[in-house]
């Protein structure tokens, strides 16, 4: 088939468009039907290809989070808004932002200053996790800024989704003290992959990609006066630490982590015996006019 009967048929199918209540709305979709028709045209997709992947994207639909992580589009997105602060002249010390990922959930229990994550029977080597929250000169501290941290469990498992799992375990949010600071005491989280036989493992293996990430832990803090920052620290040392198949580790968000043997300091957080401990600033972008919402729209889990 020629170009000209493709640009023939999207042309008749523009010319039947009238008055809209959204002509951005309705740009962007003309641009991506004519996308894909160029890429039907372009590979000779028959009509059993094209069924295929339409049924495919339909029975897959609950992992459209993951698809969106694993084929690199939450990770422009974030390029972009890395961009359009760079361009409005915010500042270059805020924290770096990553991506949210699909298993967030609202409503997690709040506390001020310090957080216990899980039972003291939680499997997984127990974590003590502490830092501050700052303005963008990275000095001044944030009090009553909000630090929301989820993570999964040692079989890659997060709560609510997972339902073995008591309701917000691993999930927690936290208000900054007078100080600026947030503490919390977990297990250190594992690596895991997607769900096998699943949708986005298909689509990667189509690919030739794996589908693991490495151990990571999830963050939003906002703080009044402050764009919201939605990031992720991964555990230094994993084996995926930057073969992530989210796109998702970035320089800067990769804290060391140390061995606390002393029982003095296990006692401080209630713990008997060794643990490992991790020391993280956040520093936060004043709030600025006109740039690009960093609190985004998007269909989130609450309990």
């Amino acid at each position: 088939m020629s170009k000209k009967i493709v640009d023939e048929l999207i042309k008749q199918i523009e010319s039947k468009q009238g008055a809209v209540p959204d002509e951005r709305i309705q740009a962007i979709v003309n641009r991506i039907v004519k996308d894909l028709f160029y890429t039907i045209e372009e590979f000779d997709v028959t009509p059993s290809e094209f069924w295929t992947a339409l049924n495919f994207l339909g029975t897959g639909a609950n992992e459209y989070g993951l698809m969106a992580a694993g084929l690199g589009f939450e990770r422009l997105l974030d390029i972009r808004m890395d961009e359009a602060e760079a361009k409005a002249g915010l500042s270059p010390n805020a924290t770096p932002r990553t991506i949210e990922g699909p298993l967030y959930v609202a409503g997690a229990p709040e506390s001020v200053g310090f957080a216990r994550l899980c039972n003291d029977d939680e499997i997984g080597e127990p974590l003590v996790m502490e830092g501050q929250v700052f303005a963008d000169d990275g000095v001044t501290p944030l009090k009553n800024a909000l630090v929301e941290v989820w993570h999964a469990n040692h079989l890659g498992n997060y709560s609510y989704f997972d339902s073995s799992q008591e309701a917000f375990n691993l999930r927690r949010s936290i208000r900054t003290d007078e100080n600026g600071r947030y503490c919390f005491q977990s297990v250190m989280p594992l690596g895991y992959s997607v769900p096998p036989n699943g949708a986005t493992e298909a689509v990667l293996k189509t690919l030739g990609r794996h589908g693991t990430r490495p151990a990571h832990i999830h963050f939003f803090v906002t703080a009044d006066g402050h764009r919201k920052l939605t990031t992720q620290i991964n555990i230094d040392g994993d084996p995926f630490l930057w073969d992530d198949f989210a796109f998702a580790t970035r320089e800067g968000l990769v804290p060391p982590v140390s061995k606390v043997t002393d029982q003095a300091e296990a006692a401080k957080y209630q713990l008997k015996g060794e643990f490992s401990h991790i020391t993280f600033d956040f520093v936060l972008h004043a709030d600025k006019q006109d740039v690009i919402t960093t609190d985004i729209t998007r269909v989130r889990a609450a309990a």
